[in-house]
Protein backbone atom coordinates (compact mmCIF):
# COMPACT_ATOMS: atom_id res chain seq x y z
CA UNK A 1 0.00 0.00 0.00
CA UNK A 2 3.25 2.58 0.22
CA UNK A 3 4.33 1.53 -2.98
CA UNK A 4 5.58 4.96 -5.09
CA UNK A 5 2.54 6.07 -7.55
CA UNK A 6 3.79 9.86 -7.94
CA UNK A 7 7.33 11.83 -7.93
CA UNK A 8 6.43 14.33 -5.73
CA UNK A 9 4.09 15.31 -3.16
CA UNK A 10 0.99 16.98 -4.13
CA UNK A 11 -0.65 19.93 -2.14
CA UNK A 12 -4.30 20.06 -2.19
CA UNK A 13 -6.43 23.18 -0.26
CA UNK A 14 -9.79 23.45 0.26
CA UNK A 15 -11.87 26.70 2.29
CA UNK A 16 -14.39 27.16 3.72
CA UNK A 17 -15.97 28.87 6.38
CA UNK A 18 -13.22 30.87 6.59
CA UNK A 19 -11.17 27.61 7.19
CA UNK A 20 -7.96 26.37 5.11
CA UNK A 21 -7.72 22.91 4.64
CA UNK A 22 -4.01 21.78 3.00
CA UNK A 23 -3.59 18.25 2.40
CA UNK A 24 -0.54 16.45 1.06
CA UNK A 25 -0.64 13.53 -0.66
CA UNK A 26 3.14 11.95 -0.41
CA UNK A 27 4.85 9.72 -2.57
CA UNK A 28 4.91 6.41 -1.53
CA UNK A 29 7.32 5.05 0.69
CA UNK A 30 8.80 1.89 -1.07
CA UNK A 31 10.47 0.88 -4.06
CA UNK A 32 11.67 -2.47 -4.95
CA UNK A 33 10.59 -4.06 -1.68
CA UNK A 34 12.74 -1.69 0.56
CA UNK A 35 12.26 2.26 2.04
CA UNK A 36 12.68 4.48 -0.39
CA UNK A 37 15.38 7.18 1.48
CA UNK A 38 14.77 9.61 -1.54
CA UNK A 39 11.29 9.45 -1.04
CA UNK A 40 11.89 10.36 2.34
CA UNK A 41 14.34 13.59 1.50
CA UNK A 42 11.69 14.57 -1.25
CA UNK A 43 8.80 15.12 0.97
CA UNK A 44 10.77 16.37 3.81
CA UNK A 45 12.72 19.12 1.19
CA UNK A 46 8.74 20.13 -0.12
CA UNK A 47 7.72 20.42 3.36
CA UNK A 48 10.46 22.90 4.72
CA UNK A 49 9.19 25.93 6.81
CA UNK A 50 5.77 24.25 6.59
CA UNK A 51 3.99 22.72 9.37
CA UNK A 52 2.76 19.42 10.11
CA UNK A 53 -0.79 19.51 12.25
CA UNK A 54 -1.86 15.78 11.58
CA UNK A 55 -0.43 12.83 9.83
CA UNK A 56 -2.35 10.27 8.27
CA UNK A 57 -0.58 6.96 8.30
CA UNK A 58 -2.68 4.76 5.64
CA UNK A 59 -2.82 1.04 4.71
CA UNK A 60 -5.72 -0.88 3.73
CA UNK A 61 -8.23 -3.03 5.75
CA UNK A 62 -8.50 -5.81 3.80
CA UNK A 63 -5.03 -6.67 4.29
CA UNK A 64 -3.81 -9.63 6.82
CA UNK A 65 -0.42 -9.50 7.98
CA UNK A 66 1.80 -6.62 8.59
CA UNK A 67 5.66 -7.49 8.26
CA UNK A 68 9.24 -5.90 9.35
CA UNK A 69 8.94 -3.68 5.95
CA UNK A 70 5.82 -1.91 7.85
CA UNK A 71 7.58 -1.60 11.07
CA UNK A 72 10.93 0.21 8.51
CA UNK A 73 8.29 2.68 7.18
CA UNK A 74 7.36 3.73 10.70
CA UNK A 75 11.03 3.81 11.38
CA UNK A 76 11.53 5.91 8.47
CA UNK A 77 9.10 8.24 9.19
CA UNK A 78 9.93 8.31 13.09
CA UNK A 79 13.73 8.84 12.06
CA UNK A 80 12.38 11.79 9.85
CA UNK A 81 10.32 13.71 11.74
CA UNK A 82 10.80 12.58 15.49
CA UNK A 83 8.90 10.47 17.80
CA UNK A 84 6.67 13.49 18.60
CA UNK A 85 4.76 13.42 15.33
CA UNK A 86 3.15 9.76 16.19
CA UNK A 87 1.12 12.26 18.83
CA UNK A 88 -0.56 13.97 16.11
CA UNK A 89 -1.43 10.66 13.51
CA UNK A 90 -3.98 8.79 12.41
CA UNK A 91 -4.10 4.82 11.23
CA UNK A 92 -6.58 5.46 8.42
CA UNK A 93 -7.83 1.93 6.76
CA UNK A 94 -9.04 2.29 3.32
CA UNK A 95 -11.25 -0.32 1.30
CA UNK A 96 -13.45 -0.03 4.69
CA UNK A 97 -16.49 -1.56 2.15
CA UNK A 98 -15.15 -5.07 3.04
CA UNK A 99 -16.63 -8.50 3.91
CA UNK A 100 -14.11 -10.63 5.86
CA UNK A 101 -13.77 -13.91 5.04
CA UNK A 102 -14.68 -17.03 6.51
CA UNK A 103 -18.05 -15.22 8.23
CA UNK A 104 -15.95 -13.38 10.57
CA UNK A 105 -17.41 -10.42 12.21
CA UNK A 106 -16.73 -6.79 10.78
CA UNK A 107 -15.90 -5.01 13.66
CA UNK A 108 -13.77 -7.61 15.09
CA UNK A 109 -12.01 -7.89 12.35
CA UNK A 110 -11.26 -4.30 11.85
CA UNK A 111 -10.19 -3.77 15.48
CA UNK A 112 -8.06 -7.08 15.24
CA UNK A 113 -6.64 -5.47 11.93
CA UNK A 114 -6.14 -2.12 13.89
CA UNK A 115 -4.48 -3.61 16.61
CA UNK A 116 -1.78 -5.13 14.92
CA UNK A 117 -1.15 -2.01 13.02
CA UNK A 118 -0.98 0.00 16.23
CA UNK A 119 1.73 -2.23 17.65
CA UNK A 120 3.90 -1.96 14.21
CA UNK A 121 3.91 1.57 15.22
CA UNK A 122 4.61 1.16 18.53
CA UNK A 123 7.44 -1.01 17.71
CA UNK A 124 9.01 0.53 14.95
CA UNK A 125 8.54 4.23 16.55
CA UNK A 126 10.10 2.43 19.67
CA UNK A 127 7.05 4.47 21.67
CA UNK A 128 8.14 3.44 25.25
CA UNK A 129 4.95 3.47 28.03
CA UNK A 130 5.64 7.20 28.58
CA UNK A 131 6.03 7.91 25.35
CA UNK A 132 1.93 7.05 25.24
CA UNK A 133 0.95 8.43 28.19
CA UNK A 134 -2.13 11.01 27.63
CA UNK A 135 -2.78 9.70 24.02
CA UNK A 136 -3.96 6.92 21.53
CA UNK A 137 -3.92 7.08 17.62
CA UNK A 138 -6.97 7.36 16.55
CA UNK A 139 -7.89 4.69 13.64
CA UNK A 140 -10.12 5.78 10.63
CA UNK A 141 -12.19 4.24 7.91
CA UNK A 142 -12.61 5.04 4.48
CA UNK A 143 -13.89 3.91 1.76
CA UNK A 144 -14.26 5.58 -1.93
CA UNK A 145 -15.27 3.50 -4.26
CA UNK A 146 -18.14 3.40 -6.39
CA UNK A 147 -19.80 0.63 -4.30
CA UNK A 148 -19.40 2.32 -0.86
CA UNK A 149 -23.22 2.04 0.11
CA UNK A 150 -24.75 5.82 0.79
CA UNK A 151 -27.64 7.15 3.52
CA UNK A 152 -30.42 9.01 2.96
CA UNK A 153 -28.30 12.25 3.06
CA UNK A 154 -26.45 10.93 -0.02
CA UNK A 155 -23.45 10.50 2.65
CA UNK A 156 -20.74 7.44 1.67
CA UNK A 157 -21.21 4.93 4.78
CA UNK A 158 -19.46 1.99 6.36
CA UNK A 159 -20.60 -1.34 6.94
CA UNK A 160 -21.04 -0.14 10.38
CA UNK A 161 -23.25 2.62 9.15
CA UNK A 162 -20.94 6.11 9.77
CA UNK A 163 -20.36 8.71 7.35
CA UNK A 164 -16.57 8.21 6.72
CA UNK A 165 -16.25 11.57 5.38
CA UNK A 166 -17.92 13.84 8.30
CA UNK A 167 -16.02 11.17 10.62
CA UNK A 168 -12.83 12.06 8.79
CA UNK A 169 -12.75 15.71 9.15
CA UNK A 170 -14.20 15.04 12.94
CA UNK A 171 -11.30 13.44 14.07
CA UNK A 172 -8.62 15.60 11.56
CA UNK A 173 -10.05 18.19 13.94
CA UNK A 174 -9.72 16.72 16.99
CA UNK A 175 -6.27 15.60 16.47
CA UNK A 176 -5.33 18.99 15.45
CA UNK A 177 -6.60 20.61 18.58
CA UNK A 178 -5.54 17.43 20.86
CA UNK A 179 -2.79 19.55 22.54
CA UNK A 180 0.18 17.92 21.78
CA UNK A 181 2.75 20.33 19.67
CA UNK A 182 2.42 20.62 15.75
CA UNK A 183 5.33 19.36 14.20
CA UNK A 184 7.01 22.20 12.22
CA UNK A 185 9.55 21.12 9.87
CA UNK A 186 12.74 23.29 9.31
CA UNK A 187 16.00 23.62 7.70
CA UNK A 188 17.89 21.70 10.79
CA UNK A 189 15.28 19.16 10.52
CA UNK A 190 15.54 18.85 7.05
CA UNK A 191 19.44 18.79 6.79
CA UNK A 192 20.01 17.06 9.81
CA UNK A 193 22.80 18.43 12.85
CA UNK A 194 25.42 20.03 11.01
CA UNK A 195 28.61 17.30 11.34
CA UNK A 196 31.07 19.52 11.09
CA UNK A 197 29.73 21.73 14.23
CA UNK A 198 29.27 19.05 16.09
CA UNK A 199 33.06 18.09 15.30
CA UNK A 200 34.36 21.32 16.51
CA UNK A 201 32.46 21.35 19.97
CA UNK A 202 34.61 17.93 20.48
CA UNK A 203 38.50 19.28 19.42
CA UNK A 204 38.81 20.33 23.15
CA UNK A 205 37.43 17.49 24.26
CA UNK A 206 39.61 15.22 22.00
CA UNK A 207 42.82 17.22 23.08
CA UNK A 208 42.15 17.34 26.74
CA UNK A 209 41.77 12.83 26.33
CA UNK A 210 44.80 13.05 24.32
CA UNK A 211 46.87 15.05 27.02
CA UNK A 212 45.48 13.01 30.12
CA UNK A 213 45.68 9.53 28.67
CA UNK A 214 48.33 9.75 26.09
CA UNK A 215 50.77 12.69 26.31
CA UNK A 216 50.72 12.77 30.20
CA UNK A 217 51.40 9.09 30.88
CA UNK A 218 53.76 8.98 28.05
CA UNK A 219 56.02 11.88 29.50
CA UNK A 220 56.34 10.34 32.91
CA UNK A 221 57.52 6.88 31.10
CA UNK A 222 60.32 8.70 29.71
CA UNK A 223 61.23 10.48 32.84
CA UNK A 224 60.80 7.11 34.87
CA UNK A 225 63.56 5.27 31.75
CA UNK A 226 65.77 8.24 32.30
CA UNK A 227 66.00 8.43 35.75
CA UNK A 228 66.47 4.28 35.67
CA UNK A 229 68.96 4.51 32.66
CA UNK A 230 73.24 3.64 33.66
CA UNK A 231 75.05 6.46 32.31
CA UNK A 232 77.94 5.75 30.19
CA UNK A 233 81.54 5.94 31.07
CA UNK A 234 82.50 8.89 29.47
CA UNK A 235 79.37 10.26 30.97
CA UNK A 236 80.88 9.68 34.88
CA UNK A 237 84.33 11.03 33.64
CA UNK A 238 83.32 14.13 32.71
CA UNK A 239 80.80 14.62 35.59
CA UNK A 240 83.95 14.03 37.98
CA UNK A 241 85.64 16.04 36.15
CA UNK A 242 83.83 18.63 36.33
CA UNK A 243 82.89 18.19 40.13
CA UNK A 244 87.02 18.17 41.49
CA UNK A 245 86.97 21.54 38.90
CA UNK A 246 84.68 22.84 40.95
Amino acid sequence: TFQSEGLRPTLVSRTRSGFTLNIIDTPGLIEGGYVNDQAINIIKRFLLNMTIDVLLYVDRLDAYRVDDLDRQVVGAITDAFGKEIWKKSALVLTHAQFSPPDGLNYNHFVSKRSNALLKVIQTGAQLKKQDLQGFSIPVILVENSGRCHKNESDEKILPCGTSWIPNLFNKITEISFNGNKAIHVDKKLVEGPNPNERGKKLIPLMFAFQYLLVMKPLVRAIKSDVSRESKPAWELRDSGLASRRS
